[in-house]
């Protein structure tokens, strides 16, 4: 059997998918863009998608819901300027593509006297990140259902204050085709799946949560024995943790934060504030900072969508650009910002592989992939020993951030009292308060083990939610307002 190029046969797979079964062809498409530049457009793209997702859960012992679902469709764009008209259908035919063709490009103004011509097609570089398979398909139902019980075992196994253990299983195949007015055409075949595990202790009538998880861009083999074992011990760990916390102190202090997850902290504080969009429109407290210290020394943060079988990676945006490794922050200088075409083309620089969407019902934003701080010299066990009062976080909830001021507020799920570098007792109802820029001038330690999170994040921007990572390593921050309740 004779293979193709890794590129040329995710463009197979979607046409085959999304073109072919719908009397569809590249004339078409070449058509319908054509139909977009008759009028003056800076920017012209077609984006097809077909979805496939499955969801399982267990609760109480028994896999009480299933779900599975297909979602396909288009959506059309032209772009003038900054201004974007954008149409879209779940009906993927040729009288759709046209008409929605014809209801953008009202965007602008007709080009008197030019003929509209789309570019010759030229296939978009990409990356080969993860393989083409299909997740919902790579473990039968019986298997996934047995998979969900085990967890429910093994975690009751654990110690008789688990109550509750709670478990999801959850896999999506998607494909997508874009098509640009430049003549690009680009596809991709994305795998996701993902396990999480939620446990509820219960003590003396005192009743605690725990959870864990993870996934990435594989199928089910992935979760094996081993893995599952590490996920569900996790799990009952923190609830039973979180059954001794006390309250958590409040005021100004030392906060070290433990590695991986907790790097959400620093996809929320800064990554946001470092997306091409807020950034050309000045509403972000990195605007116009290019050059300039941001972070103390010895701070490097990176986006990087090229890391293998990682859940926020990419083998193409959704604009048919190649995935990057973008160095943000480098040694505390700020070096760029996240930018989808749009507004790359409107502050003059390059796209760096960030334009995404949730779907084809969706426009493109600059958005995260993984995002994570590079490792310093400093050994874990040093920085909490560095500790004369603190608190050591580890593991986080939710938090929200203003993207103008840089402002933050955090919870932290499960996070340590530390006094003279010994750690005393865990704490509950810990807040960390601050400004993204703020308290990355005041890193005082990065520790050598930089970790990435084990593939459960999901950001929302502007309505729409796209799997990302985060990571980092362990970090101590000096002058860090907790918000307590003791």
């Amino acid at each position: 059997m004779i293979s193709r190029e890794p590129t040329l046969e995710r463009l197979a797979v979607a046409k085959a998918l999304l073109l072919t079964p719908f009397g569809l062809d590249e004339t078409h498409l070449s058509r319908a863009l054509a139909a977009i530049t008759a009028h003056q457009v800076d920017e012209a793209d077609l984006y097809f998608q077909y979805t496939r997702s499955e969801g399982w859960s267990l609760e109480e012992g028994i896999v009480k819901t299933g779900s599975f679902s297909i979602d396909q469709g288009v959506g059309v764009r032209a772009v003038s300027g900054e201004k974007t008209a954008f149409a879209y259908s779940d009906d993927i035919s040729e009288a759709s593509l046209l008409d929605a063709a014809m209801t953008v490009r009202t965007i602008s103004a007709a080009a008197q006297g030019r003929k509209a011509r789309v570019a010759s097609r030229k296939i978009a570089s990409s990356r080969s990140l993860y393989g083409g398979l299909d997740p919902i398909g790579s473990l039968d139902s019986t298997a996934k259902v047995a998979l969900l019980e085990k967890v429910e075992k093994l975690a009751r196994a654990k110690d008789p204050r688990v109550a509750q253990v709670m478990a999801g299983l959850a896999a999506e195949h998607d494909v997508v085709l874009v098509a640009r007015a430049d003549g690009t055409l680009a596809a991709d075949v994305r795998p996701l799946v993902r396990l999480s595990v939620t446990v509820i202790a219960e003590q003396k009538g005192r009743r605690e949560v725990g959870s864990a998880g993870g996934g990435g861009r594989f199928g089910f083999a992935y979760f094996d024995d081993a893995l599952i074992e590490k996920y569900v011990d996790e799990a009952v760990s923190a609830a039973l943790t979180n059954l001794d916390a006390r309250p958590a102190p409040a005021g100004e202090m030392t906060v070290v934060l433990g590695p991986g997850w907790p790097g959400i902290l620093l996809h929320e504080a800064i990554g946001h504030g470092l997306e091409g969009d807020f950034n050309r429109k000045g509403s972000s407290a990195f605007s116009g900072r290019i050059g300039q210290r941001v972070a103390a020394k010895g701070v490097t943060v990176l986006d990087d969508g090229t890391i293998t079988d990682r859940r926020g990676s990419l083998n193409v945006d959704d604009e048919g650009n190649a995935s990057q490794r973008n160095v943000l922050i480098e040694d505390g200088i700020l070096k760029g910002y996240i930018q989808d075409a749009m507004n790359a083309r409107l502050t003059g620089v390059a796209p760096t592989g960030n334009g995404r969407r949730e779907s084809y019902a969706h426009v493109p934003l600059p958005r995260m992939t993984n995002t994570y701080m590079l490792a310093g010299d400093k050994s874990p066990e040093e920085i909490v020993a560095s500790i004369k009062k603190g608190l050591y976080a580890t593991n986080f909830g939710g938090g929200q951030v203003d993207i103008t001021s840089g402002k933050f507020v955090f919870s932290a799920s499960q996070a340590y009292w530390v006094e003279n570098g010994k750690i005393q007792y865990p704490v509950k109802g810990a807040t960390l308060v601050g400004s993204g820029p703020e308290c990355l001038k005041h890193v005082s330690m990065i520790g050598n083990d930089m970790k990435l999170d084990s593939g459960v994040g999901t950001c929302g921007k502007e309505g729409q939610s796209v799997p990302v990572g985060v990571g980092q390593p362990t970090l101590r921050i000096d002058g860090l307002t907790v918000g307590g309740t003791a």
